[in-house]
């Protein structure tokens, strides 16, 4: 072997076993195929998240990502038709019932200039009167709407907000058309992205709103969920789990999303689990990196037993005090608001000045 660039990958019979592996080459991981009589070497880094393409699948003729299914072409490294992308390929020979990859063959890898998504841009608060948004989790036929205690408080506290010289939004739940999240994470922290992964490859999918509201618009994030089962609402449960990608972001980026934010809860229900719910809640909310006032929720629940759901909806439109306490929480909200954004605004200024004195601003 003169070529000190070839490199023996094992014995042909043997390599031939498996249509699609990993194989490590001087530290570089190559995906091997092996698929009607003939080899194919790739680079085994995916160009979208740098997935293990080697641990992938082989679908005619091309290497999916096991991460997020991008696809190249297993002996050249191109991308699908139509597709700009290639991964670097290499050469093979086989002498003497062995194979041999030449590392130097490698092509240059090329990567079309995808447009960054609307949501990967800084995080930055702009200028202007607190903003409030608040999110129903009610799940109901749009069509065919019914009353809901805990979307009626909502709007109370979105009234009350405005009222303060906020500016608030709405967003329904059910009104948004989302795909569940499909465990990205469980394949790899890394294949967990910001934006999300879903968000990134289906341009239908209208989670995107929340992401706005929550990671670049609102200083105030108001969260409502009636009780099902001694639990918050299913549809909160998928929204939440589509979550993981902001939180994700500090584990394997040390990058916080979610700075100088607030969270609130309203939740209600025909049964008793006010606190436990309203718990977890808190828990995940402040796992994102959001701040609560004091006394961060408001609940109501006539107990276990209180089946007359009818009464139910009657005592929650007729309580004031409930309706009071609800626009108190939205008062503490943006009062702790007020106070995160000046001393985030404070904060910046100190730095801009510091740059300044070092003679790094003009």
């Amino acid at each position: 072997m003169a070529n000190p660039d070839w490199h023996r990958l094992g014995p042909v019979e043997t390599l031939k076993q498996r249509s699609l592996q990993t194989v490590t080459v001087a530290g570089r991981p190559i995906a091997l195929s092996y698929d009607e009589g003939r080899f194919g070497a790739i680079l085994g880094r995916c160009l979208h998240a740098g997935g293990p393409l080697g641990d992938g699948t082989l679908r005619n003729g091309y290497v999916v990502c096991p991460w997020h299914g991008w696809t190249y072409q297993r002996e050249t490294g191109e991308g699908e038709p139509g597709s700009t992308d290639a991964v670097p390929r290499y050469l093979l020979k086989q002498e003497g019932g062995e194979l041999f990859i030449d590392l130097a063959s490698g092509t240059h890898p090329r990567a079309a200039s995808h447009e960054p998504h609307p949501l990967a841009r800084r995080p930055e608060r702009a200028p202007g009167a607190l903003r409030v948004v608040g999110i129903s989790t009610t799940v109901m036929d749009r069509q065919a709407p019914r009353y809901s205690t805990s979307e009626d408080l909502l709007g109370v506290a979105l009234e009350a907000a405005a009222g303060d010289g906020a500016e608030t939004k709405l967003i329904r739940l059910d009104s948004l058309r989302f795909r569940a999240c499909e465990g990205y994470y469980s394949k790899s922290a890394n294949a967990c992205t910001w934006p999300c992964s879903i968000t990134q490859m289906d341009d239908k999918d209208e989670l995107t709103a929340v992401y706005e509201a929550l990671v670049h618009w609102a200083d105030v994030v108001l969260i409502a969920t009636p009780i099902r089962w001694g639990n918050a609402s299913s549809l909160y449960f998928k929204m939440i789990e589509r979550m993981n990608c902001i939180q994700n972001q500090i584990t394997t980026h040390n990058r916080v999303l979610i700075r100088n934010k607030v969270a609130g809860f309203i939740v209600t229900g025909g049964q008793d689990n006010v606190q436990a719910v309203a718990g977890e809640m808190m828990m995940f909310f402040g796992e994102l990196g959001f701040t609560f006032a004091q006394f961060p929720f408001v609940g109501h629940s006539r107990g276990w037993s209180a089946e007359d759901m009818e009464n139910n909806v009657a005592a929650v439109k007729a309580d004031q005090e409930l309706r009071e306490g609800t626009r108190a929480l939205a008062r503490r909200c943006l009062e702790r608001a007020r106070d995160l954004v000046a001393a985030g605004e404070g904060a910046a200024r100190t730095e801009r000045g510091g740059r300044k004195a070092n003679g790094s601003l003009k």
